[in-house]
């Protein structure tokens, strides 16, 4: 199994085909502190991140950006007191794609 952690983003293309069940089954061992949503019809993966206050859940929404800006994906992040809900899911495809299952496990290395 490849390692999703090394793994590069790769651009999706409008259209384009989302992960199979087997797919998403397999990546998701891999980060399985991450839940699978629906968001708005669209598979999105959910991670609630607790933080002791507001200055190291904001640290970690900019370590987020700074990954998101190096690999041209990009999640929604939700910043409160102490925590950070990350959700990956690819747009243009609709859906989940191996793209969303590395920046997940990308971002818990970064915890």
């Amino acid at each position: 199994m490849d390692s999703l952690i090394t793994h590069k983003c790769v651009p999706c293309e409008k259209g384009g085909l989302v992960a199979t069940a087997e797919e998403i089954a397999n990546f998701k061992r891999q980060v399985p502190d991450w839940e699978i949503v629906d968001v708005q019809g669209n598979q999105t993966l959910k991670r609630v991140f607790r933080f002791k206050n507001f200055k190291q859940a904001l640290a970690f929404v900019n370590r987020v950006g700074e990954l998101a800006e190096a690999e041209y994906h990009h999640p929604t992040l939700v910043l409160g007191w102490g925590r950070v809900e990350v959700l990956w899911t690819t747009h243009k495809i609709k859906g989940l794609h191996k793209n969303d299952f590395s920046m997940a496990a990308k971002t818990d290395a970064l915890v």
